[in-house]
């Protein structure tokens, strides 16, 4: 490399804690023509990947500097490939290197030493996910480690801001016991993509807040469902990390100025605006969205109006965010604004048993029309 000897190696929480810190605070993440999420990890930098069955985080050190960082994680999910449509997958989170030493193989070379550790413990897919405007992240994954592009979900976030959402009075709201929403999860999610077989952890993790549902007035809710339905469950991802946004565009800025002016001046309209991203904030994510019946798409519109109402009574919550499938319709009924979500997020998959390459091809090959499960653990 040229530079000094690279040294990589596991995280040491003594050792490295404070310089990972200083180094995402000095890492942006995002396109620039939309503008860089900095990220504050609230004294722990493995908050991203603490709640994951398996996770590990590795570092590389450069002339005693620590100028660079990776996490992973490790979970079972379903995946379309005979014969079991079960796998063991890889999650890669969090690759950051200092701007000052970029361009010197230090990203590749965390990567393939994560990879390495991914074969170790048994994984047959690694995945990760990034922008799709991330040339320098593409770059590296497709064209250098040979990942391939595999779903492009879409991220929808929704600003929180008063004043709140009327709420029809044409719809019932239950808030389910965990045991019954791990049932109906799995009786009604467990054949999509990626839903991970430890969903009894996810919904009893103390970050996700509950599981609700809708349904219309005048029908019960019981062992016959309703003849329309709709379920999501709710993440507070803001008790984990805080984001702040910069660099912001021209057109945000202004429109986060002159709607905070309007809603000073003319209140009696109550607008509706942009809240301060400009400064550490939180957000609730929204994951687990099913829906049966000819009128749910309505009702999920509905409760995510009913989590944006509870997520502006959080002071640091400024977003409600869910990811959903790129062909998924879902979206259609998810409360959002274009200014702030992301059309196409870019996944992409690498197989990493030999022995599997031929089932690999097969399920790179499957319809991108499929649902998606986004696991709040990863977000």
């Amino acid at each position: 490399m040229g530079y000094g000897e690279l040294n990589i190696r596991s995280y040491n929480p003594q050792k490295d804690r404070a310089r990972v810190e200083d180094l995402e605070r000095r890492c942006e993440v995002g396109p620039a023509e939309r503008g860089f999420l900095f990220t504050d990890t609230l004294g722990d930098p493995i908050c991203r990947i603490r709640n994951s069955p398996i996770y590990n985080m590795i570092v590389a050190e450069l002339n005693n500097q620590l100028v660079g960082v990776i996490q992973g994680s490790i979970k079972l999910v379903t995946i379309h490939k005979p014969p079991k449509n079960l796998a063991r997958v890889g999650y890669i989170l969090g690759l950051r290197v200092a701007p000052l030493y970029r361009r010197r193989g230090i990203g590749s070379s965390l990567v393939v030493r994560l990879e390495e550790w991914f074969i170790a413990s048994g994984v047959d897919y690694a995945y990760m996910a990034t922008e799709k405007d991330n040339d320098a992240s593409f770059k590296l994954f497709v064209e250098k480690l040979s990942y391939v592009k595999f779903r492009t979900p879409a991220i929808l976030v929704n600003p929180v801001n008063c004043p709140m959402y009327r709420i029809s009075s044409k719809y019932e709201f239950e808030k389910l016991k965990v045991e019954e929403a791990e049932s109906l999860y799995r009786k009604f999610m467990s054949s999509m993509e990626f839903f991970p077989s430890d969903i009894g952890n996810i919904l009893r993790n103390k970050l996700s807040l509950g599981t609700w549902v809708a349904y219309p007035r005048g029908e019960s809710w019981g062992e016959i469902l309703p003849s329309s339905w709709a379920m999501v469950s709710v993440w507070n991802s803001g008790e984990v990390f805080k984001l702040r946004l910069g660099n912001a565009p021209t057109s945000c800025l202004m429109y986060t100025k002159s709607s905070q002016l309007m809603g000073s001046l003319v209140p009696c309209f109550k607008w509706r605006g942009i809240p301060d991203f400009m400064h550490p904030f939180g957000f609730y994510f929204i994951y687990g969205v099913c829906r049966e019946g000819p009128m749910s798409g309505k009702l999920v519109r509905t409760l995510c109006r009913l989590v944006h109402n509870m997520a502006a009574k959080c002071r640091d919550c400024k977003a409600v965010v869910t990811e959903v499938g790129g062909s998924d319709t879902l979206r259609r009924h998810i409360p959002h604004w274009r200014l702030l979500s992301c059309p196409e997020d870019l996944w992409c998959i690498k197989g990493l048993k030999n022995e599997e390459r031929e089932s690999f091809y097969e399920l790179i090959k499957t319809p991108t029309t499929r649902t998606l499960f986004v696991d709040p653990r990863e977000v």
